[in-house]
């Protein structure tokens, strides 16, 4: 189980600060950090390359006064693996957040080049330090994360935490890695459930925001469906009287594979919506019809008759 340093167990939902630094200025920061522990949110989220540090700097400063009542998470090695760079980039990090370990350490994504052996040891060692309590890797496939857990054992070390896209038009993980979560032990960490602004709604009035000023997001969130998915969601939440982002944030955190979704906002009034998820009660009904507004993905066989 995951706990913070004064062994509270870390909340299902968590806060993501990639907006800390950017989008998000230290006033608006600290009002969100302040909202999130009033909800009960224990678990923050940061990551070396988020707005070039800013994004640590600022969380560590306002988790500096409790740090044994919060559970932190980084990552690092987005940009390749490495000794050096695992080591470089995690020592950077703990100086930005002005703090001796982190409770989660993440690679941030699959390195093809990456040496798996020399990885592992050196995360191993980091534990062994006492520098980091919980490995996590992040954006991993299914085999890759099976893969990685060999070595990671051999190492002596165990992969606690796996930190996946998930959203109602992104179900991409439902295939094979929830289902291997479940079978194996992982806690999820999803990020992304309100499909980087799609799922809120205000796309609809042709609001700024990531989907049209970030080229990324734009291209991961092109398909029609998904625009047609997100106005059926628009439309079933005026019908129960809920903001679209609470129904997708929930959604999202309803799924037995999930230890929880990772929220985010650049403002308390964008984070309001996603906030009121944690107390939202969705019944299998509810669940079932916000789930069909978008295809389920075939089953990993692709066997169709047997889905």
């Amino acid at each position: 189980m995951l706990k913070t340093l004064s062994g509270t167990p870390a909340s299902a939902y968590s806060f993501g600060t990639m907006q800390f630094g950017g989008k998000a200025d230290d006033r608006q920061s600290a009002a969100m950090y302040a909202m999130c522990r009033d909800a009960g949110i224990n678990f923050f989220d940061t990551a070396f390359v988020y707005t070039d540090g800013r994004s640590e700097t600022i969380l560590g400063q306002l988790l500096a006064h409790e740090r044994d009542q919060i559970f932190l998470a980084t990552k690092c090695a987005g940009d390749g693996w490495g000794r050096r760079n695992i080591l470089d980039q995690f020592d950077q990090s703990r100086r930005r957040l002005d703090q001796d370990m982190v409770d989660l350490l993440y690679l941030h994504q699959w390195d093809s080049e990456g040496n798996l052996d020399e990885t592992f040891e050196t995360l191993a060692e980091l534990v062994e330090q006492n520098r980091v309590r919980h490995v996590g890797v992040s954006n991993f496939a299914a085999w890759q994360t099976m893969k990685a857990r060999e070595v990671a054992r051999k190492c002596g070390i165990e992969i606690s935490v796996l930190q996946p896209m998930y959203n109602l038009v992104k179900r991409q993980v439902e295939v094979e890695i929830l289902p291997m979560a479940l079978s194996e032990g992982f806690a999820v960490c999803s990020y992304s459930p309100l499909g980087g602004g799609l799922l809120t709604g205000k796309y609809g009035a042709d609001a700024g925001g990531r989907l049209v000023e970030n080229d990324m997001y734009k291209a991961r969130y092109a398909q029609g469906w998904m625009h047609r998915t997100a106005q059926g969601l628009t439309d079933l939440a005026a019908q129960i009287g809920v903001s679209p982002a609470t129904l997708a944030v929930a959604w999202a955190a309803r799924h037995p594979g999930l230890f929880g979704p990772i929220i985010s906002a650049r403002s308390p009034e964008q984070l309001e919506p996603s906030i009121a998820a944690i107390t939202f009660e969705m019944d299998d009904a509810l669940y079932s019809e916000i789930s069909a507004l978008s295809p389920a993905p075939p089953p990993a066989t692709d066997r169709l008759e047997e889905a």
